[in-house]
């Protein structure tokens, strides 16, 4: 049971999405430019990003949710993003996005834990400044997801099959216009 009045039914952040039309916007916008548009890590890589982070923060929703996501990303791969979530140093992914997740897991514990030596290795494996910067602002807004979510108490589904069934979705349209999709439900 949340903690505020949110629709029946409506998981996660889905519920407060619902609940306050005026921050649904810029809130899917954000996550639509860090997760969904063009951008030279492609969408799986940044799905296990928000993933990685969501799973530190045991963020149940978030971490199935954007994991599901990911796996979509990933023809259905679930296991590569449950071995991200568990040791991503061993995962059968590349070297430069081990780097960019060895930031994003210390931005998850507080900014400043990030090091030049975290910088200048994961540019050593091919990350760009931009790369590097939006792996940082995805850690960050995901810390604030994740917070959102639990810190309301939103209802999450104990079944896999139901984040499989809306991540297709997402997968394929993105974030952008999950406002005006549930302004219609």
């Amino acid at each position: 049971m949340a903690h505020i009045a949110l629709k029946e039914g409506s998981p996660g952040i889905r519920g407060l999405l619902e609940f306050r039309s005026e921050t649904a916007k810029p809130l899917s916008d954000l996550a639509q430019v860090l997760l969904h548009d063009d951008n030279s890590l492609d969408r799986a890589e940044r799905e296990l990003i928000a993933t990685y982070v969501s799973s530190l923060n045991d963020c149940h929703y978030c971490a199935t949710s954007h994991g599901a996501i990911a796996a979509c990303h990933l023809g259905g791969n679930e296991d590569l993003v449950a071995q991200v979530q568990r040791d991503f140093a061993s995962a059968a992914i590349s070297e430069k996005l081990k780097a960019l997740l060895a930031i994003a897991g210390k931005v998850q514990r507080g900014g400043k834990y990030v090091t030049t030596e975290d910088v200048e290795r994961a540019r050593a494996e091919g990350a760009t400044d931009r790369e590097i910067h939006d792996t940082v602002l995805i850690a960050a807004a995901f810390c604030m997801y994740n917070r959102y979510v639990d810190g309301l108490g939103t209802w999450a589904p104990p079944d896999l099959e139901s984040y499989r069934e809306r991540a297709a979705g997402v997968a394929m349209n993105g974030y952008a216009g999950l406002p005006a999709l549930l302004a219609r439900k």
